[in-house]
């Protein structure tokens, strides 16, 4: 960690959360910033569904929503990023105060709404782009839409021809109904839509679908199956909570979803389902409470060919991401995987 970031959080964490993120992002522009380029070993090098990464540790979205700060992150040491969600048409996003950090759970709850600058604006920053990782754009619906499912497509045609892969995201809580498209019928006919705007793309890019973690056995089975019928590229598992269990701050009763460490063992055990559902038909991405090489390690063992994250950088800063990833290599090491895809769902039935 830099001799600076520890100060540069003290500050940060002092300030009204949303206030404070949009400062980081400013941060990451300034001469002060410190990025350490591409971190990778023969080790940590992997692919997923066509993707080449240079590690396995990505940036989640919702931390750069607007796609401002692609150049800067590619450089952070992740081994791929995710911007957005975008929608159609730009929105304000739900009311402020609207972000509230649960330090004594290492936590946030966020309720944003999928506020963004919309399609076209975000569409013309990726076309602007430059770094040699792959960056990918998480896919929304506005909230006042009258066909949500066409406005996934709509954003994909939009803006497929400017980035490395798109995600479906039908798992955030805080647009109403919108997990309501998780269920078969209305998930295929989302599916079809987006896979056929994904025929019309000068390149065919891989199609991901964030899920929640708030389901069933049943349920996840037949999010399994939609996906795989659809063949969607691969499963992001999971997005934010709905579950209050456990928790101790003060916000812990703030309506939204609930990200970082106390979602850790829910979202694994989800993801570890998925990867006895999926029997390795699609790759996994976990996500969910990851703060450190370890929780990672658990991620990749249980199923996930690839993990993101992004509350552990609230507490812990940018220079989280090159530490996991450092972290990693030494723990493939240690337990003689010559690559990271040979741990891949050597854990799995411990999570089941």
């Amino acid at each position: 960690m830099r001799v600076f970031e520890p100060l540069g959080l003290a500050v940060l964490n002092r300030l009204d959360p949303e206030t404070a993120h949009a400062l980081a992002l400013i941060a990451l522009k300034t001469p002060f910033a410190h990025f350490p380029g591409p971190v990778s070993t023969a080790r940590l090098a992997t692919e997923i569904a066509g993707l080449n990464l240079p590690n396995p540790v990505g940036l989640a979205a919702g931390f750069d929503k607007n796609a401002t700060c692609i150049n800067q992150l590619s450089r952070g040491g992740f081994g791929f990023i995710e911007v957005g969600a975008a929608t159609p048409r730009a929105q304000p996003g739900n009311p402020k105060p609207r972000l509230f950090r649960l330090r004594a759970d290492r936590a946030a709850i966020n309720r944003f709404g999928f506020n963004n600058d919309g399609m076209d604006v975000i569409a013309t920053r990726l076309a602007r782009r430059s770094g040699s990782i792959p960056v990918g754009l998480n896919l929304g619906a506005n909230k006042d839409s009258t066909d949500r499912a066409a406005d996934f497509a709509t954003v994909l045609a939009t803006c497929g021809p400017y980035v490395d892969f798109a995600t479906v995201n039908v798992s955030s809580p805080n647009t109403e109904n919108l997990r309501d498209l998780q269920g078969r019928a209305a998930l295929t006919a989302l599916l079809t839509g987006v896979m056929d705007a994904r025929a019309a793309l000068p390149r065919a890019i891989p199609i991901f679908l964030k899920i929640a973690p708030d389901l069933n056995h049943d349920e996840l089975a037949e999010i399994a199956e939609t996906a795989i019928s659809a063949r969607i590229d691969a499963i992001i598992a999971t997005n934010t909570t709905l579950s209050r269990d456990g928790l101790h701050s003060q916000h812990r009763a703030e309506a939204g979803g609930l990200s970082g460490a106390p979602l850790f063992e829910k979202s694994t055990r989800v993801l570890a389902q998925l990867s006895r559902l999926s029997a390795g038909k699609m790759p996994l991405i976990g996500v969910g409470g990851i703060a450190s090489a370890q929780d990672a390690y658990a991620k990749i063992t249980a199923g996930a060919c690839a993990v993101q994250l992004y509350t552990g950088m609230v507490y812990q800063g940018l220079s989280l991401a090159p530490r996991i990833a450092t972290g990693l290599d030494a723990l493939l090491e240690r337990d003689g995987y010559s690559n990271i895809a040979d741990a891949v769902g050597t854990k799995t039935e411990a999570w089941l």
